[in-house]
Formats: structure tokens, C-alpha cells, sequence
């Protein structure tokens, strides 16, 4: 009998010490994530260009989508540092296809059959769109840390 308790009790540690690990990874990936935007921003030539750009208080529910929209036009942007917008762009994407993006933005079981397209975003500058695209990765980060 003490046997089983032990193996239960094993258990729920190990299951407890993955939650904590993948918290961990996660924030760590949204502050990589942060760092990789500003040095995009270092290098971004901010020529008048317009983005279809989420708003900074995108839905917990359509917040995958609004990352894939922002990952979208992450391409469009005119940088001297193309790998620092490409490596960027790869982390957007590796972040919204994981579970830990879902973590990310709380959505819960929320169905993301009410969330615009990209292309119904309205535009802005090259300047509100890295803010905006900050803003919701400061929003998961703040809510992870607490």
C-alpha cells in the first residue's frame, strides 16, 4: 500500500515539475521574442509604409490568430537585418503552434470562429505595428509572471 501512495505521489510531482518547466520555457521564449522585435526595430526603415495591424486589446481568444497576422506582415516590413526579420518570424510561428502559445494567450476552450482575418485588420504605421506586436507579447509575459 505504501508502495502506491509513492508511485501516486511520484507522479504528481513529475506532473507538476513539466507545468513549472514548460511556464518557464514559455516565458523565456516571449522574452527572446521581445529582444529579437527590438533589434528588429534597431533596423527597421519606418518609410510609410501601412500593416494590417491587431489591436492591442485583441481578444484572449483570437490571440493565435492575431500573432499569425503579425507574423504575416513581418515579412513586408523593409529591414537592413533580414535575418533578425526572418529568425523573428520564425519564432511568431513556432510560438502559435504550440500549446504553450494557448498558455500564452489564456484562451482556454474559446473558439476562434469569431476572430477577423488579417487583410480586415485596419492599417497602421511600421511604428504602431512593432508597439501593438510588443504590447501583446508584454500581455502573456505579465500574465505568465503572475
Amino acid at each position: 500500500m505504501k508502495l502506491v501512495g509513492f508511485c501516486v505521489l511520484a507522479v504528481i510531482c513529475y506532473a507538476l515539475a513539466e507545468a513549472a518547466t514548460d511556464r518557464t520555457t514559455l516565458i523565456r521564449k516571449l522574452k527572446e521574442v521581445r529582444s529579437e522585435l527590438k533589434q528588429l526595430n534597431g533596423s527597421l526603415q519606418h518609410n510609410g509604409l501601412m500593416l494590417n495591424t491587431p489591436p492591442q486589446n485583441v481578444e484572449d481568444s483570437c490571440c493565435i490568430s492575431a500573432l499569425c497576422c503579425f507574423q504575416e506582415n513581418l515579412l513586408k516590413l523593409n529591414v537592413t537585418k533580414k535575418t533578425t526579420q526572418k529568425k523573428l518570424a520564425k519564432s511568431l510561428r513556432s510560438l502559435q503552434r504550440t500549446e504553450s502559445g494557448l498558455n500564452f494567450c489564456d484562451s482556454g476552450n474559446a473558439t476562434q470562429t469569431t476572430c477577423q482575418t488579417c487583410n480586415s485588420y485596419p492599417k497602421s504605421s511600421t511604428r504602431d505595428f512593432v508597439d501593438t506586436l510588443d504590447s501583446l507579447i508584454q500581455k502573456g509575459l505579465t500574465r505568465l509572471m503572475s
